[in-house]
C-alpha cells in the first residue's frame, strides 16, 4: 500500500509540473490600442473627428410639438365635421416633428470644406380651413430641407433662397410670414465673399420651386403658379451686408427669370442694449397686372411694397418677449407676439398669439384660385415645445 501510494503521488506531482510548464508556454496577445473618438472644437461645440479621417462631424436636431388654435396664417387651427351632427367646427391643429441635422468640416488647401443636411419627419392633422374639409392625423412624409456642400465661399445644393437667408429672414416670432417676404426652397449655386471688417457680399443662381405665385387668369381669379425656372436662365440674387457692434445693414436684389421681374429688400438691425434688439425691413418689387403678374418667386407680398419690423426684449437669460408687425400695399396687416421661456437648458416653451387682416386678397378656395375677397380679420395662436 505504501509503494502504491508513493507511485500515485509521484505521478500526480509529475502531471502538475507538466501542466504548469505547458501553461507557462502559452503566449497571450496584448489587446490592440483602442482608437477613441477625439473632440474637434475648431468648428464649435459638438464636433468630433470621424476615426481615421481629418473630417469633423456633428450630429444634432430637435424634437418639436406644436398645438395651434383659432384661424390665422400658416398655423391655422384645423376644421372638422362633428361626428354626430355633421356641423363644421374648429379643432386643434397639431404637429409633432423630428428633425435630424448633420454638419461636417475639414480644412483643405482651397479653404474649409463644409456640408450641412436637415431632414424633417412630421406627423400632423390637416388644417382643413374649408367647411366640410376632412380632419385627420397622419404622417406627412419626409422632407429634405437642406443638403449643401460648401468649399470656401462656394455653396452648391439644396438650400433656402439667399433672398431670405442672407438678409436674416424676419423676426423671432414663429409665424413670421403673415405678410410673406419671399419663397424659400431651391437648388442653388452661390458664392459669398467675406471682405473682412464686417463687410460681405453674395451672388446666388437659383432654380426656384413649385411654390406660390399668383397669376391672373380669365375670370378675374388668381391661381397658384409654378416658380421653378422654365428655361436655362436661372433666378439670380445679389446682396451686400455690413455688420458691426451696433447692429448691421443688408440689402438684396433678386431677378425672377420666368416673369422677368425684379424685387429688393433692405434691412437694418440695431442693438439698443444687452436686453433690447430692434429691426426693420422694407421690400419693393415689380408687378404688372396688365400681364396678370401679382406675385413672383421673390415678391410674395401684395402690391409693390411691404414693410416688416419688430424686436426682442430679454427679461433674463431664460425668458424673452418677441414681436413683429408687417404691412403691404395690398393692405394686408399682420401682428405676431410671443414669450419664449427656457424651462431647462435645451428645452424651450413658446406661446404665441397672431392677428391677421388679409387685405385685398382672401385665402385660396377649394379650387386653388384666389379671389378679391372682402377683408378678413382672424386671430389665432400656437404653443410650441421644443427640445
Amino acid at each position: 500500500m505504501n509503494i502504491k501510494s508513493l507511485l500515485l503521488g509521484s505521478a500526480a506531482a509529475l502531471l502538475a509540473v507538466s501542466g504548469a510548464r505547458a501553461a507557462d508556454a502559452v503566449v497571450v496577445a496584448e489587446p490592440e490600442p483602442a482608437e477613441y473618438v477625439k473632440i474637434c472644437d475648431v468648428y464649435g461645440a459638438g464636433y468630433f473627428y470621424i476615426p481615421g479621417t481629418e473630417t469633423c462631424l456633428r450630429v444634432g436636431g430637435y424634437i418639436r410639438y406644436d398645438a395651434g388654435f383659432g384661424d390665422v396664417g400658416s398655423f391655422d387651427g384645423a376644421r372638422a365635421n362633428d361626428r354626430l351632427t355633421g356641423k363644421d367646427q374648429g379643432t386643434w391643429w397639431k404637429r409633432g416633428r423630428f428633425a435630424l441635422k448633420t454638419w461636417t468640416g475639414q480644412e483643405t488647401e482651397l479653404g474649409t470644406l463644409k456640408t450641412y443636411t436637415e431632414t424633417r419627419f412630421d406627423f400632423s392633422n390637416s388644417s382643413g380651413d374649408q367647411a366640410g374639409a376632412s380632419n385627420y392625423a397622419a404622417a406627412n412624409g419626409v422632407t429634405l430641407n437642406f443638403a449643401w456642400i460648401q468649399l470656401g465661399g462656394l455653396r452648391v445644393g439644396k438650400d433656402e433662397s439667399a433672398f431670405n437667408t442672407f438678409i436674416g429672414y424676419a423676426g423671432n416670432v414663429i409665424n413670421d410670414t403673415l405678410v410673406p417676404y419671399g419663397d424659400f426652397d431651391t437648388n442653388l449655386i452661390s458664392y459669398t465673399f467675406d471682405a473682412g471688417n464686417g463687410l460681405s457680399a453674395i451672388v446666388s443662381f437659383e432654380q426656384g420651386s413649385g411654390g406660390e405665385s399668383r397669376i391672373r387668369r380669365p375670370g378675374d381669379t388668381w391661381v397658384i403658379d409654378n416658380n421653378t425656372i422654365d428655361s436655362y436662365v436661372p433666378h439670380v440674387v445679389g446682396g451686400v451686408k455690413y455688420t458691426a457692434g451696433w447692429g448691421g445693414i443688408v440689402g438684396v436684389v433678386a431677378y425672377d427669370s420666368n416673369l422677368e421681374e425684379v424685387a429688393a429688400k433692405v434691412r437694418v438691425d440695431v442693438k439698443v442694449s444687452d436686453q433690447i434688439d430692434l429691426w426693420v425691413m422694407g421690400g419693393y418689387g415689380g408687378e404688372d397686372l396688365d400681364k396678370g403678374i401679382n406675385h413672383t418667386y421673390y415678391k410674395q407680398w401684395d402690391g409693390n411694397w411691404a414693410v416688416w419690423g419688430g424686436g426682442t426684449y430679454k427679461f433674463n437669460e431664460k425668458t424673452s418677449f418677441n414681436v413683429q408687425a408687417s404691412y403691404d400695399q395690398g393692405k394686408t396687416f399682420g401682428l405676431a407676439a410671443n414669450i419664449a421661456h427656457q424651462l431647462v437648458p435645451g428645452f424651450t416653451v413658446t406661446a404665441e398669439v397672431d392677428y391677421l387682416n388679409e387685405g385685398n386678397f382672401g385665402k385660396p378656395d377649394y379650387t386653388g384660385s384666389w379671389t378679391n375677397a372682402n377683408k378678413k380679420n382672424s386671430v389665432g395662436g400656437l404653443i410650441r415645445f421644443q427640445r
